[in-house]
């Protein structure tokens, strides 16, 4: 062990549990799985060389500590910190602890909805601090709420003791996040710039588990805003405030050498109709057809607003009279977002607002520089007038510069995507429309007409769940539509369900106006994220693929307060949708459209040359599929009884409840296309669980896929990131049928220049997306650099390959559902209320691979081995899964290798880590996610000790028809004739060993005769001497 520089902001002695997992240990081994009461134990932890930063981080990195004996309810107790580890020759002082001298300030701030209900305490609280603890019903709904802290570092409304730095002095924020669900945070920084690795933000995004090191140089004496961005976050306090002072230090020069932009901009209350076409554009339905999604939406009724509100909009004019407004056609899509601001580093920003409203509004932008004067957000920072509001029908101007401390960095592409919104409520201010698309760019990026150079199209998309119900109009839209306010009391909840309207630029069901482009042509997705924590948003582009930051991409994340330019360069000719990856979004109308044509005279890209490479035989067949068929080990974890687990909602069959067994329908591969003869797994595919067989590809290939279903209903595959033969959904196997599918794979299918050699995809029955899928048909792929993969199919730059799905299945939206209830229910299926709470909870079963509570097997590696992880996750809007690998880290390659240890998944996300084996055991991987944890989303890994493989040689299966000897594959037939070498080499060592071991024993005695016959000899010399 290297002895890199570590902090520890704590003492080094933890005196609570680290884990306590069942892993075989015992004895001294199990002596720091908990400490009881009065208890001690010392830890020593130590930063190897492949736990240290990389080259490419930053100087620290932010992990945390916590207890582990029931993780959930160990950390709402409190039991949680910081623990930075530096690269070898970080400057520390003496004091205790040891503190950073490279930078001036160093803070730590932890995101996260702290649940009281869950803390150990929760009984002493209610006896201590509620006035009447009698009268307290814990599973009151109101009762839980109120136990929801929504905290930075435990404090709320910005009751954290201020955070103090000076201007221009370097400052290290150590951020990270913790929780379950609804831990989904944008922390703002108002008034400063961010750089995470590498990259220029003012926001950084926190989960459960994840961990930001984040590097500012402050600019703007004030006291400014930090506020998660998360609607109901906001509402409920996250907020904090740190202040800059100037330090008596030199005021900066000015850099400001560009352009002044003038923007006039206005708020303008319209009538806005998110389906203005009347029926859905993919479809052709009506949007008030009987029974189709759309319908709670757009049907008009006494207890229905219909599709048509009062919003509010900014607009652009051509001058301060506000008489004459700009339109561009190209502009048409933007739907209820603003006017697109534009400016390049070096540049001032003016913008005239006129507030033609009824409330007052302001303007608050993402991205560039702004005195207090000038910032659109009110809250106590001390000022005398805070914020710079519009009251109605008032004028104001804001002036926004972008110098180059605000620009884009040296690996961030020549524009970055940002946002401005009104922020004098910004809850209400932006579901009421307010919200505007902001493009800063490096000197030279913009054309003289103010677009971006070397870009055929720009897009400007907003996903958002917009709510109604907190629009500033929510009463007005109630008059308009003559609402019957005793049918609206009867059902409260369905009428503001049907207010949540899951809009792209303020349009549903594909009634934004359609995209168009030519096939080659280089577009530009700017993609924004607003809403609440439930606005978790994959924005899935069918039919081509898209690069993130030089990194292919099928799907782009959107947060609230997000914001993402994603470059496509279209070769499939066509038209797609456009859609969020989140079942339940898409369903309720997250979905548009873009059309590729095959444009005259338009220069495309060299055509790609494919030549035919594997052939896949893959049927869909009905199973029974236990998802935990061994319950001992959650047992054992927990010491609880069976009815007193967390598990016991899942895995009972008792009370109306399924259990853990269903049929199910999964891909397997079978030998060729009689379908007689099933491929066996080998034991590095034992861990594939529930899902397909691994399909592998390499740039310029064509993969064939022999489809049979010998299932009892439709099913197809269909894969994202290929380029498949059909236009849009590939064709369906009726029962039976037997279909071939062919996919060729373009260079924009395989890494992009900034991934690592292989890029993960998915494969999935698209029938019906959501019901197949949770039905069990998935599957892995991945797509490799030319040349990466050997004859076989396995990786050449990879000892390992692992490909994880983890998924909330949802028994509810399987097709068997029914007669699963047949099945294994234990009442009549007429009997059992589907639509019950807990038995609706029971179905949702959250699985790796199909398993729960560590019935997933076959995660096992040599020591020192390379691995590669794909790391897959679909499913709806909760699917937030940041998956930690425990004792283990992993580098995550985007253009530069980053250390970390959990991974970040949502809906449509496919990532790629490596690591190498390095630490011996048998350890704990799960999603960090509280309810996840609880619910049996975890697993183990195991490294094996290379010493405990037989004598020097390891023997293991790497593909099909080799073994691995001393480092080579070597086919199977030769592995005796060389087995038998080697032994008769080993044979003929050991006899000339021994030969010449008896030789050196022969002449060592001989020597020690010698000296045995010369002692005797002088003995008797000397006894003559003496006689005479």
């Amino acid at each position: 062990m290297s002895a890199l520089s570590w902090l520890l902001y704590s003492h080094v002695w933890v005196l609570f549990s680290r884990l306590s997992i069942p892993n075989g240990s015992s004895g001294y081994f199990k002596a720091d799985d908990s400490v009881p009461p009065g208890g001690s134990h010392t830890y020593n932890w130590t930063i190897p060389e492949d736990h240290a930063p990389t080259g490419a981080d930053p100087a620290c990195l932010t992990w945390i500590y916590h207890s582990h004996v029931d993780a959930p309810r160990d950390i709402a107790a409190g039991l949680i910190g910081p623990l930075i580890t530096c690269k070898r020759g970080t400057t520390l002082d003496e004091s205790s602890p040891p503190r950073r001298q490279d930078v001036d300030h160093n803070f730590f701030l932890l995101f996260s909805v702290i649940d009281e209900n869950l803390s150990w305490h929760l009984d002493e609280n209610i006896a201590t601090y509620c006035s009447d603890p009698a009268s307290v019903d814990k599973e009151d709904e109101a009762f839980q709420e109120s136990n929801r802290m929504h905290a930075i570092n435990g404090f709320v409304f910005g009751n954290l003791p201020e955070l103090n730095m000076c201007a221009r002095k370097h400052v290290a924020w150590h951020l990270f996040g913790i929780g379950n669900e609804v831990d989904v945070h944008t922390a703002f920084f108002h008034g400063q710039m961010l750089t995470i690795r590498g990259h220029r933000t003012d926001v950084a995004h926190i989960f459960p588990a994840t961990f930001v090191t984040a590097e500012m140089l402050p600019q703007g004496p004030g006291t400014w805003l930090i506020s998660c961005q998360v609607n109901s976050h906001l509402q409920n306090g996250m907020q904090a405030l740190y202040k800059v002072n100037s330090c008596s230090t030199a005021p900066p020069v000015d850099q400001l050498t560009g352009k002044v932009r003038q923007y006039f901009i206005e708020a303008h209350e319209i009538r806005w109709d998110y389906g203005p076409m009347g029926h859905d554009g993919s479809t052709g339905k009506s949007l008030r057809e009987l029974g189709s999604g759309s319908e709670k939406f757009f049907q008009k009724s006494s207890s229905r607003i219909g599709g048509t509100y009062w919003k509010v909009r900014y607009e652009a004019f051509q001058d301060e009279t506000f008489q004459e407004k700009m339109y561009r056609e190209e502009d048409k899509h933007l739907g209820i977002l603003g006017p697109v601001i534009r400016a390049e580093v070096g540049d001032t920003i003016q913008v005239v607002f006129y507030n033609r409203a009824s409330k007052p509004f302001s303007m608050q932008p993402h991205g560039v520089f702004y005195e207090k004067d000038y910032e659109g957000t009110v809250y106590n920072d001390g000022s005398s007038h805070p914020g710079l509001v519009a009251k109605p029908f008032e004028k104001v101007t804001y002036l926004w510069t972008v110098p180059p401390h605000a620009g884009p960095t040296a690996q961030d592409p020549a524009c970055l995507t940002w946002m401005y919104f009104s922020a004098a409520d910004p809850i209400r201010d932006t579901n009421s429309g307010l919200v505007g698309p902001l493009l800063v760019c490096k000197a030279g990026a913009l054309g003289a007409d103010g677009k971006q150079k070397g870009v055929d199209k720009e897009f400007f998309l907003l996903f958002s769940v917009l709510d109604e119900n907190k629009s500033w109009y929510s009463n007005a839209n109630q008059a308009a539509a003559m609402l019957d306010s005793r049918l609206l009391s009867e059902d409260v909840e369905g009428f503001q369900d049907s207010n949540r309207m899951h809009a792209i630029n303020g349009f549903l069901f594909s009634n934004l106006p359609r995209l168009d482009m030519c096939k080659g042509d280089t577009v530009a997705w700017h993609l924004l994220g607003l809403g609440t924590e439930t606005d978790v948003h994959g924005v899935m582009f069918q039919g081509n693929t898209v690069q993130l930051q030089g990194m292919r991409k099928g799907a782009a994340m959107l947060f609230p307060h997000t914001f993402v330019m994603a470059i496509m360069q279209p070769d499939n000719p066509g038209t797609f949708e456009i859609y969020c990856q989140a079942g339940n979004h898409r369903e309720a109308g997250m979905r548009a459209i873009y059309n590729v044509s095959q444009c005259f005279g338009h220069q495309t890209s060299p055509h790609q040359h494919y030549q035919a490479a594997r052939v896949y035989y893959i049927m869909a067949e009905e199973v029974e599929w236990d998802y935990c068929p061994d319950r001992s080990w959650e047992l054992e974890w927990y010491n609880q009884s069976k009815k007193d687990s967390y598990g016991h909602v899942f895995l009972s069959n008792e009370d109306g409840l399924l259990g853990s067994r269903y049929k199910k329908v999964v891909f397997r591969e079978y030998t060729d296309g009689t379908f007689k003869i099933r491929r066996p797994r080998s034991g590095s595919e034992e861990h594939l669980g529930i899902l397909g067989p691994l399909i592998r590809g390499e740039v310029g290939d064509i993969l064939t896929v022999v489809f049979k279903n010998n299932a009892s209903r439709p099913y197809s595959v269909h894969a994202h990131g290929v380029l498949e033969s059909s236009n849009g959904w590939p064709q369906a196997a009726e029962p039976g049928e037997v279909l071939t599918y062919q996919w060729n794979i373009p260079e924009r299918s395989g890494p992009g220049p900034n991934d690592s050699a292989c890029v993960s995809w998915i494969y999935y029955s698209s029938v019906d997306p959501i019901k197949d899928m949770y039905s069990g048909l998935v599957g892995p792929l991945a797509i490799c650099r030319k040349g990466i993969l050997e004859p076989h199919g396995r990786r050449s730059d990879m000892d390992q390959e692992f490909a994880l799905l983890f998924l909330i299945f949802d028994e509810n939206q399987s097709w068997y559902l029914e007669e699963n209830v047949a099945t294994y229910g234990h009442q009549k299926p007429d009997h059992v209320n589907l639509k019950d709470e807990t038995f609706l909870e029971s179905n949702k079963m959250h699985a790796i691979n199909g398993k729960l509570y560590a019935n997933l097997k076959g995660l096992t590696m040599y020591q020192g081995e390379r691995v590669a992880w794909y790391m897959l996750a679909m499913g709806q809007d909760i699917d937030i899964h940041t998956v930690h690998f425990h004792a283990e880290s992993f580098l995550f390659r985007n253009g530069q290798s980053y250390r970390a240890d959990v991974v970040d998944l949502f809906p449509g996300t496919f990532e790629v880590v490596e690591m190498i084996a390095n630490n011996p055991g048998t350890w704990l991987m799960h999603c960090h996610v509280t309810d996840h944890i609880h619910a049996g989303m975890e697993t183990l890994f195991t490294y094996v000790l290379s010493s405990s493989s037989i004598s020097a040689v390891i023997l293991r299966d790497i593909g099909e028809g080799n073994v691995r000897m001393l480092g080579m594959q070597i086919p199977i037939k030769d592995v005796e004739i060389l087995a038998t070498v080697l032994i008769a080499v080993g044979i003929i060592l050991l006899l000339v060993a021994l030969t010449l071991g008896g030789v050196v024993w022969y002449q060592h005695r001989q020597r020690k005769l010698r000296r045995n016959r010369r002692s005797i000899l002088d003995d008797s010399f000397k006894l003559l001497s003496l006689k005479q």
